[in-house]
């Protein structure tokens, strides 16, 4: 009998196979919140759907503020798998999170508390999560090269096997019956998640099992005592935070504190890329590899500003201003969230087999060719929503296709640019550094976010005839980003230092 050593997924080490499942029930659980969040958060039919009846404006800064925190916590959590856990572990408990934040979201008698402390423990448990299973993928190619952005392409379809499955049967509950059984079904996914990477964690063979930075120096034990300490400090503030707007001691405007919390992303991410160069120790060339990770970082943050609003202003557009209507019956707005997944799932092994042909050929673009014509499609994706933006502007309301259409080229653009640079933070980060530098890509994901959940607030139902111009804002960031990005490809790849 072939040993695990031996044994294959799709041609790949097995270990992926583990790490594609159990990605792909973590994506079902939060696209299934994505697809119904800030309909529930705004939704004003509290005795029929149980609906938290908020404003736009409130609606829009929360899902900003969640939006971007998810993702922000990826730094520290690969400081976390780094110095403290190991990569398993950290995947492991951050599972464990998102599934008890899903449950505490389904309680229907908690309320806006409820729905708090979900998302502050979704929020957690990602940070996590997400930054390490992308590290461990990396771990099983120690021989980096094509294979490895092959290795990666297949992961992303696991992704979007989860994105595209779970929004059909939760926005059906959620929008049809009530939004917290879709918070159950999005629980229920997360824990099938849980329970798969425990099963199947001998396939990983010791991969991301031990910590990648620290031994047992007096100076690593002291660092880890003060990072259990720190970690005890921030929840107990989390905490006393939560029981103060609980009992209304004080109060913010979300949309306000969704912008700062933007800045303060970027403020973050500058910072801790000038530490890592004046402090991290790094050799000269490894400067100019971490150069490039924030560069990868900016552009990949302009790319999901437009992208990820898939959950913002496309999901309000969806629900209100687009004819849901076949033979009579409305389809939930949720079911749009499946079209960028599908689309993903059908063209990623495509693209990955493309990468490898065209590098047998000396033919294979460079990584800031691909995120210029990522950033080009994200452009067009957003020019097609300013002609359904005109038709709703003129009083009408936009067929399904517009948003199709729109989901398509955004589907491109996330091919050419989210696995590649994935891939590229792997190869080009310093070995001690690589979970923390995986931490800042997704900070880049964080920081678009939080711009991207701040739009929806922008879609004014009492100004309508300004829906055009919104999305030609994008339009115009997505092509200038995009051409800096093709101008500055030679320096940027000599920067990279022949960096397979």
């Amino acid at each position: 009998m072939a040993t695990t050593q031996n044994r294959t997924f799709l041609g790949h080490p097995l270990g992926l196979m583990n790490l594609f499942f159990t990605e792909a029930f973590e994506r079902c659980s939060y696209y299934g919140l994505r697809a119904m969040l800030i309909l529930y958060l705004s939704d004003a039919v509290i005795n029929h759907r149980g609906g938290l009846a908020l404003t736009d404006h409130e609606a829009s800064g929360i899902y900003a503020l969640y939006a971007g925190f998810v993702y922000m916590l990826a730094l520290p959590g690969g400081w976390i798998a780094d110095r403290l856990l190991g990569q398993q572990k950290a995947v492991y408990y951050g599972a464990i999170l998102i599934a008890i934040g899903q449950l505490a979201l389904a309680i229907p008698s908690w309320g806006i508390p409820g729905a708090g402390l979900g998302l502050v423990l979704i929020v957690l448990g990602t940070g996590l999560l997400k930054p390490n299973v992308s590290v461990i993928v990396g771990q099983l190619y120690p021989e980096g090269g094509v294979r490895r952005d092959a290795g990666f392409s297949i992961f992303y379809s696991g992704i979007n096997l989860g994105a595209l499955i779970a929004p059909i049967p939760v926005s059906y509950f959620a929008e049809k019956y009530n939004w917290h059984w879709g918070n159950v079904i999005c629980a229920a996914f997360m824990l099938g998640g849980v329970l798969w990477f425990r099963a199947t964690k001998h396939w990983l063979n010791g991969a991301g099992a031990e910590r990648s930075h620290g031994g047992d120096s007096p100076h690593d034990l002291r660092i880890r005592r003060l990072g259990w300490l720190s970690i005890a400090a921030f929840l107990a503030v989390i905490s006393l935070l939560g029981i103060a707007l609980y009992l209304h001691w004080f109060s913010f405007d979300e949309n306000d504190a969704a912008y700062y919390t933007g800045w303060g992303i970027f403020i973050a991410a500058v910072l801790f890329f000038s530490w890592i160069l004046a402090f991290g120790g790094l050799a000269t060339a490894e400067k100019k590899r971490v150069v490039v990770i924030f560069l990868l970082f900016a552009g990949a943050a302009l790319f999901w500003t437009g992208f990820e609003q898939a959950g913002s202003s496309l999901n309000i557009f969806a629900e209100r201003y687009t004819d849901r209507y076949i033979l009579g019956w409305e389809f939930p707005a949720g079911w749009f969230q499946t079209v960028q997944p599908l689309f993903i799932v059908i063209f990623s092994p495509f693209v990955g087999y493309l990468w490898v042909k065209l590098a047998a050929r000396n033919l294979n673009p460079s990584t800031p060719v691909k995120f210029a014509f990522g950033l080009f499609m994200m452009a067009v994706g957003f020019m097609v929503m300013v002609g359904a933006a005109h038709i709703v502007a003129n009083g009408a309301k936009a067929l399904p296709m517009w948003l199709v259409v729109t989901y398509f080229f955004h589907t491109l653009g996330e091919l050419l640019l989210s696995p590649v640079g994935l891939s590229a933070v792997t190869k080009l980060a310093p070995p001690r550094y690589v979970s923390q530098m995986m931490g800042t890509f997704f900070m880049g994901l964080s920081l678009g976010n939080v711009f991207a959940g701040l739009m929806g607030g922008k879609l004014d139902p009492s100004q309508l005839a300004q829906m055009p111009d919104v999305f030609m804002q994008i339009v115009y960031l997505g092509v200038g980003a995009g051409l800096v990005f093709l101008v500055f490809s030679p320096p940027i790849k000599k920067l990279i230092g022949g960096v397979d």
